[in-house]
């Protein structure tokens, strides 16, 4: 007999102070006597981001989804005798953290490979791990330093020099990315993919030599960084146990850090179905560990729109469940809209067939209602993108298929009102933490307190989210993330930001979780602790509402869950995880070093250096005038640049 709420049952409910879900789920059934929940979580401060109970101290979990959320005695009277209680000893909890654009399944097939560097605070303590490793790597595997870190979060605010790669490393290879600007490697790496004076630079590339006309190490993408991706592709893999196994460990590093879904904006040599053998594989045996939304990203310069007319045959947007499901299409919907993203280097400019070549792609996946997401860092080519989708618009509306631009640092007012009356949206990510300094030198103060302007986004009522561009630009890690847009600082303290761009903690956080359902059509789904909403949250490390701001970016969850089910715990809430075998090679530097570099871990250099480069004050290196020499009024550079080739097809983040 099928079990229903009286009126005044819901108003007695309310006037108890708790929210129950009134979707004919289980909690209904055991209000009237007959289930009780399988979960219960009390003692914690909820930050529900539901306005109607924008707190609570407990909640109860059934059939993967949040039953009840309001004051612990009432949420306790549902608990029956199979119910597990867990006390959350009054931490922070937080609605599970959602990157609404990222790389995790590239980075999880490489992700046991890679000596992460993320997060390090010296320089001395990054060569220290690289010598560790170098003495683990067997040959002919390399040691691989792939991004997610920059120099200005050392200490000595400056990368290793080639003579101190080789000294580290004088056999075995080394290659280290410096985001998309450049690669460092060894000779013993040169040896290895063989470039010799005789190899010719790439079109929008430089392999810089000695001067006999050797190349020296050091390989510079301008800004076109398909010479460092070709390079690294040299390098071995990992077999297909090795990447499921290195899928599992990237997806738990995230589950630490309290991330419970991503939308995965593809990438180059990630091509649909063949290259998702290894998360699928997961999908099926209920081993995902995030929820997966992914996009496909075109594989083919000059022939993308046969990839999407393809793809469109054999997948559709929504396809799958609430663990995996397809997105749409981009972050790279054609090669020649490619506008790169290295502030080191003078914005490229795209080729005059940009226009050509998107309108038919554009055109095609509105006709077959794709939503589609397309990278751009620069004001001049979303303004040229706009221009096709108002005309695309005319013929086939754009409203209603939440299409979005990627990144945006230097997006106008005007273009921003243009994709407002479009109905698109704007994901942001923490790209200028990293290359904040970078992009002051080259473009001048004005400029980058508003890159993004992310304040002028919001007002205008743009769907706006936020994520990282993990894995090489950018780190994976979300609390640096919510560190930039509370501080309105760099990874290395830089100051970019007046407050009149920056956001409060909270609003920062919807960002990060209610506020991304938009970019895959989940809205009212999962983002928030509420009644009939996925059970997805994180128990925090300290009080992200009340930690002194600087300390927002050490934060990590101590117990993550996802559906109801634990999938990460520390500490005291360590044994209720499900295991994880080991990392798999053994060699793989994830077994030593883990991922993101941990504070708790004893640094190398100097107490003194290294609080100067986590507090951003005056550094015992390079004194109190470290910072300022980027907020001096720089003139922009010279904007106009060779474009090269087509671009890469595996460049993006």
């Amino acid at each position: 007999m099928e079990t229903k709420w009286k009126r005044r049952d819901i108003l007695k409910a309310g006037a108890a102070g708790v929210t129950y879900s009134l979707l004919g789920e289980n909690l209904a059934a055991r209000a009237q006597g007959t289930e009780a929940p399988m979960l219960i979580l009390k003692n914690g401060k909820f930050t529900t981001l539901d306005n109607a109970k924008p707190d609570a101290n407990a909640v109860a979990v059934a059939n993967g989804r949040f039953a009840a959320v309001g004051d612990e005695k009432e949420i306790m009277k549902l608990a029956g005798p199979k119910t597990q209680v867990i006390d959350l000893g009054g931490r922070r909890v937080i609605p599970g953290l959602f990157d609404s654009h990222t790389h995790p399944i590239r980075g999880g097939l490489n992700y046991n490979m890679e000596l992460r560097w993320d997060g390090v605070p010296s320089l001395a303590d990054a060569m220290k791990m690289l010598k560790e490793q170098v003495k683990r790597t067997p040959s002919p595997q390399w040691v691989r330093v792939i991004g997610g870190f920059t120099e200005y979060q050392f200490a000595e605010k400056r990368m290793p020099t080639l003579k101190e790669l080789n000294e580290a490393a004088p056999e075995t290879p080394v290659f280290v990315l410096r985001l998309y600007d450049r690669a460092l490697l060894n000779r013993a790496a040169l040896r290895a993919v063989g470039y010799t004076k005789d190899t010719k630079d790439m079109p929008g590339s430089m392999i810089e030599r000695d001067k006999n006309g050797e190349p020296n190490g050091m390989l510079i993408a301008q800004p076109n960084a398909t010479l460092l991706y070709a390079t690294l592709a040299k390098g071995p893999k990992l077999s297909l146990d090795d990447q499921v196994n290195s899928t599992r460990h990237f997806m738990r590093e995230l589950n630490r850090l309290g991330i419970t879904s991503v939308i995965d904006a593809g990438g180059g040599f990630q091509n649909y179905p063949q290259d998702y053998e290894v998360v699928e594989r997961l999908a099926r045996a209920n081993q995902l560990t995030i929820r997966i939304a992914y996009n496909l990203f075109t594989q083919k310069p000059k022939d993308e729109l046969a990839d999407f007319q393809g793809w469109a045959k054999i997948v559709k947007p929504g396809q799958g469940n609430d663990m995996y499901l397809h997105n749409g299409a981009g972050e790279m919907l054609v090669y020649s809209a490619a506008d790169f993203e290295d502030f080191v280097q003078p914005r490229p400019d795209t080729p005059p067939n940009m226009e050509a070549d998107l309108e038919r792609v554009v055109r095609h996946l509105a006709q077959v209602k794709w939503p589609f997401r397309m990278h751009a860092t620069y004001e001049e080519t979303i303004t040229r993108a706009l221009d096709v989708f108002e005309k695309v618009n005319k013929d086939v509306p754009l409203k209603g298929m939440h299409w979005l631009f990627d990144h945006a640092e230097t997006i106008s007012p005007k273009s921003i009102d243009r994709v407002k009356a479009l109905g698109g949206g704007i994901a942001v990510q923490h790209r200028m933490a990293y290359q904040g300094e970078d992009f002051a030198k080259r473009y001048g103060k004005e400029m980058t307190a508003e890159a993004p302007p992310i304040k002028r986004i919001l007002a205008a009522g743009v769907p706006l989210g936020a994520g990282t561009d993990a894995t090489r630009v950018a780190s994976y890690n979300p609390w640096v993330s919510l560190y930039w847009l509370v501080t309105g600082r760099t990874l290395g303290g830089t100051a970019i930001y007046p407050k009149e761009n920056r956001l409060d903690r909270t609003t920062a956080l919807r960002l990060w979780t209610e506020a991304n359902t938009w970019f895959s059509n989940e809205e009212g789904k999962k983002g928030a602790i509420k009644a009939g909403q996925l059970a997805d949250l994180a128990v925090l490390s300290a009080d992200y509402m009340a930690v002194p701001e600087v300390q927002i970016k050490d934060l990590t969850s101590v117990l993550t869950i996802v559906g109801g089910n634990v999938v990460y715990g520390d500490g005291s809430f360590s044994k209720l995880a499900p295991p994880l075998p080991p990392a798999s090679p053994d060699w793989s530097p994830v077994s030593k070093f883990g991922g993101y570099y941990k504070r708790g871990q004893k640094p190398d250099a100097s107490k003194k250096v290294a609080a100067a480069a986590a507090t951003g004050h005056d550094c015992a290196v390079h004194g109190p005038q470290q910072q300022l020499a980027w907020f001096a009024d720089i003139p922009a550079a010279d904007q106009s640049a060779f474009w090269g080739a087509l671009g890469c097809n595996c460049w993006m983040g």
